[in-house]
Formats: structure tokens, C-alpha cells, sequence
């Protein structure tokens, strides 16, 4: 039997991990994971309980009692389901802020592994390549443009507007930077012209070739 394969995307917000993940996991019949779910759900956990976000104990504990589940496309945490809320843009603001916690990113490595070790799967988020998954098979680091990953967000948060969001993309950047660093091995894409088929076709062929290899 061969062995489980791992796809790593990695980059920054609006850069396309999610589309991209979704649908090459679709192409492939690989499992998928978003990792950055799982770092809102937690910090909507902290905000319903009204921990102190800069409180790294209080969050790290919060994260090993109330480990995030997936139900298909469907994001549990504390007994609820918080797909859409989890999208809002009070968990946008502050996400980067209880995910930078050494002691909670520990906690979620773990259990962002065990969700990983079910087979071939497609693992989105912003160190899966250089942290929770460092023996990935396939590692994809994706930019764009900040103008077009401007733009792409706010077609998704069109309530937000655009000014506060190429600010709120700036912030998170530099909130994110210790961990948004690709892998050595891994493969650039710049997606700012590319659609999305064309950003999937080029990983897929990463994936059969390793396959051959």
C-alpha cells in the first residue's frame, strides 16, 4: 500500500489557499484541512468566554479542552457549529493575536497532525510546510499581489469595505510574518494572473510527479 500523501499550502490571506485547497483536494479525492479554521474557532471560543486574548495559559487551555471538529465542510468548537461566525470580521481582527501564542500553536500542531494522519490530504494554513507538516510530500507556497488579494477579499467581506480592509491585510501580515515563511522546498506560485484551474493544474502536476518519484 503506498504510503499517505501530504499537500502543504501555505501564503497569506487572499493569496487563494482556500479555493485552491478545496479544489485540489476535490481534483484528487484527498481529505482537506484548514488549519486557519481552526485558530478562528478557537479564538471564538476565547471571545465567547471572555478570555484575555493576550492571556497564552487561558487560550492554550480553552484549545486542549475544546479540540475543534470537522464535519464535512462544517466547523465545530464547543459543542457549536461555527462555520459562518467564525468568517466574521470580529474574529478577522483579532485571530492573528491568540494564533502568535507559542503554547497554543503547540497544542493546535498536535491536534492539526492527528487530523492529518487519515490519509492523503490537502493541509491549508500559514506553517504547514515548515512546522506541522515538515515531511510533507508537496509543499506550495502561494502570493498575489496585495491589490489583488485586496480585491479577492473583498468580494468575500464586501461589508467591510475596502480601505479598512487593505489595512486589516496589512496588519495581519505583519502580525503573521514569524510564521509565513515558506519552506525551503517548496514550490512559489504567484497567483495575482493566474485562475484558479491553472494554479490547480500546476500543483497537480507536483503531485504526479511525486507520485513517479
Amino acid at each position: 500500500m503506498a504510503a499517505p500523501v501530504i499537500v502543504a499550502i501555505d501564503g497569506p490571506a487572499g493569496s487563494g489557499k482556500s479555493t485552491v485547497a478545496r479544489g485540489l483536494a476535490a481534483r484528487l479525492g484527498f481529505g482537506y484541512l484548514d488549519t486557519g479554521a481552526m485558530y478562528r474557532a478557537l479564538t471564538w471560543l476565547a471571545l465567547e468566554a471572555g478570555a484575555d486574548l493576550e492571556d497564552e495559559d487561558t487560550l492554550a487551555v480553552l484549545a486542549r479542552e475544546h479540540a475543534i471538529r470537522f464535519e464535512g465542510d462544517r466547523v465545530l468548537a464547543g459543542g457549536a457549529d461555527v462555520t459562518d461566525e467564525i468568517r466574521s470580521p470580529r474574529i478577522d481582527r483579532v485571530v492573528s493575536t491568540v494564533a502568535r501564542h507559542p503554547a497554543v500553536r503547540e497544542v493546535m500542531r498536535d491536534r492539526q497532525r492527528e487530523l492529518a494522519d487519515v490519509g492523503d490530504v490537502v493541509i491549508e494554513g500559514r506553517d504547514i510546510g515548515t512546522v506541522v507538516c515538515p515531511e510533507a510530500e508537496v509543499k506550495v507556497y502561494l502570493v498575489a499581489d496585495p491589490a489583488e488579494r485586496a480585491r479577492r477579499r473583498l468580494a468575500e467581506r464586501p461589508e467591510i469595505g475596502p480601505e479598512a480592509l487593505a489595512t486589516d491585510l496589512r496588519l495581519r501580515d505583519q502580525r503573521d510574518a514569524v510564521q509565513m515563511q515558506p519552506a525551503p522546498d517548496a514550490e512559489t506560485v504567484d497567483t495575482t494572473e493566474l485562475s484558479v484551474d491553472d494554479v490547480l493544474d500546476r500543483i497537480e502536476r507536483l503531485v504526479e510527479a511525486r507520485a513517479r518519484a
